[in-house]
This record gives C-alpha cells, sequence and structure tokens, in this order.
C-alpha cells in the first residue's frame, strides 16, 4: 500500500486533463451543480482558517459546516497580530493553493497520491468538526474518495484525481466574486475580507483583490502543470 501511495502511476491519455477541466468548469459556472458542490469549496475553505491557526499557535475550538455552504472555524488566542491576520487570510485562498498543489503531484504521475492527501486531511479535519452535518458531509467525501482509490480502476483514478484538482483550482475564483458581490450590497459585514480590514486597517477590497489574485495565479499555474 505504501508503495503504492508515494509511488507513481502511468500517464493517463493526452486528452484527459482537457476534458476533465472542461468538466470542472462546467461544474463551477452551472448553478444548479455549483450548489452542492461549493460545500467541497467550503471544506478546503475552513480546514485552511484551522491548519493556518494551528501553525500560528492557536488552540483550534471547532470547525462547523452549514447546509447553505458556509461554514465557521473558531480558534482561541490573541485576537489580534500577524497569528489572527494570517488565520483570516487563509480561508479564500485555500482551495486554490491545494488545487495547485495537486497539479504537482498529477504532473509528477502521482495520482494516488493526491487521493490520499485528501483523504488524510479530511481525517485530521474530522477531528475537529463540531456538528452533525459537517461530519457527515466529511465522511461521505472521504468515502467516495476512498472508494474510488481502493475499487476502481487506474484509469477511473486518474479521471476521477484530475476532476478534482481542476475542481479546486476553478472553484477557487468563484468564491471571490461572490464575496465582492456579497459585500457591495452590504450583505457580507463579517466577511473575511472585512475582519482582515478591521485588523490590519487596509480596505477590505485589498483583500478581496489579494484573494483573487492568489486563486488567479493558483489556477494559471495549476493549468500548466496539467496541460504540459
Amino acid at each position: 500500500m505504501w508503495d503504492r501511495v508515494v509511488g507513481t502511476q502511468p500517464d493517463p491519455p493526452s486528452w484527459l486533463a482537457l476534458v476533465t477541466g472542461a468538466i470542472a468548469v462546467a461544474v463551477v459556472l452551472y448553478r444548479p451543480t455549483w450548489r452542492p458542490l461549493r460545500t467541497v469549496v467550503t471544506i478546503a475553505h475552513e480546514g485552511g482558517h484551522a491548519m493556518v491557526a494551528l501553525l500560528m499557535g492557536r488552540r483550534l475550538s471547532g470547525i462547523r459546516l452549514h447546509s447553505d455552504t458556509s461554514g465557521v472555524t473558531v480558534s482561541v488566542g490573541k485576537p489580534t497580530g500577524l497569528g489572527m491576520v494570517f488565520t483570516a487570510m487563509a480561508g479564500y485562498i485555500t482551495p486554490s493553493i491545494l488545487g495547485a498543489g495537486g497539479a504537482a503531484l498529477l504532473a509528477g504521475a502521482h495520482i494516488t497520491m493526491v487521493l490520499w492527501v485528501a483523504l488524510v486531511l479530511l481525517a485530521l479535519m474530522f477531528i475537529a468538526i463540531r456538528n452533525w452535518f459537517g461530519a457527515l458531509v466529511l465522511l461521505v467525501t472521504a468515502g467516495v474518495i476512498l472508494a474510488i482509490s481502493w475499487l476502481a480502476s487506474a484509469r477511473i483514478q486518474a479521471a476521477f484525481a484530475y476532476l478534482l484538482v481542476w475542481f479546486l483550482l476553478v472553484s477557487g475564483v468563484r468564491p471571490v466574486l461572490e464575496l465582492q458581490q456579497m459585500r457591495s450590497r452590504g450583505r457580507a459585514p463579517w466577511s473575511d475580507a472585512d475582519q482582515l480590514a478591521d485588523l490590519t486597517r487596509i480596505p477590505g477590497a485589498f483583500w478581496v483583490a489579494f484573494f483573487g489574485l492568489v486563486s488567479a495565479a493558483a489556477l494559471g499555474i495549476g493549468a500548466g502543470s496539467l496541460l504540459t
């Protein structure tokens, strides 16, 4: 099993990256599919908050995922300073960074590793989950990835891994656009961007632009890795 996880797999057909990329774009742009799958982005978003909070020496109190695709991560520590700034900063950029990291692994033919890294991250997040819906979402997501990595053929595993990575890359951009739309209508007074504005005295619009720049850069870098 260890050799399988850390080893490399045969390169998939050259068309697979293009097809899965097109599917990911369609899924993200089409509202009926985006609505339920946005929860995957929320998992990465809240996981990013939690991971950085721990790295900054904060104590993680818990994570909640909600049926409206929102989520919240609570950590305990100094309410100001770099630790809190980096914790608040992490959410919107984590899906894109994970996607870029997954693209780098796929470029190195580590298809199985992509799936098992996802499983490990989900397992770590499960320890911190604090509501039943969040626990159910993590179990279902992990169950799908585990079943594909354990039971599916190499071709199916490759297609799923590419689709997952493309989805993270593409879906990292849309929540940033949605955030700015909500802020412009006064519907997101406690958003990550506005919390960062309070912490740093830098306008929230700057932080939205920062989120968008990181997401777009990760998409470009990840797409280059997947398509070359």
